[in-house]
């Protein structure tokens, strides 16, 4: 990557925050995370603590999770390329607009802005590819 000039995100270890179906407070806390936040995101992917042989808060602060029981299916996370997709239909919707009227006040407003979204897609697609 530094070869070609591309910027990559830096990213930190995971830090395990279950281990054993325990939570471990003290790296719960050092992710910047609390026990109702766990809770949530276990009720989101419908997984017991009990049923967690090892859980990690990845550097974008979404939790990995590995099962003693490995016929569930846990659902990967999916909010970094979901906000990657939203932000290119913002930036093609905006790049219509200009297309579709005639005023040109309007027409330079969507153009400038659609400019303004690539720049963003284009500073954050190496944070939010998958």
């Amino acid at each position: 990557p530094k070869d070609l000039n591309m910027k990559v995100p830096t990213e930190k270890e995971p830090q395990t925050i279950i281990m054993d179906g325990s939570i471990l407070d003290e790296a719960l806390r050092s992710a910047g995370k609390s026990r109702g936040w766990l809770t949530t995101e276990l009720e989101k992917l419908e997984v017991t603590l009990d049923n967690v042989f090892i859980g990690q808060v990845d550097s974008y602060g979404e939790l990995t999770v590995d099962l003693y029981d490995d016929k569930i299916q846990v659902p990967s996370p999916s909010q970094r390329p979901l906000l990657l997709a939203t932000l290119k239909k913002t930036q093609a919707d905006l790049e219509i607009f200009s297309l579709g009227t005639e005023d040109e006040n309007a027409k330079a407003m969507y153009t400038k802005n659609a400019k303004l979204v690539q720049e963003a897609i284009d500073k954050l697609t190496p944070y939010l590819s998958s």
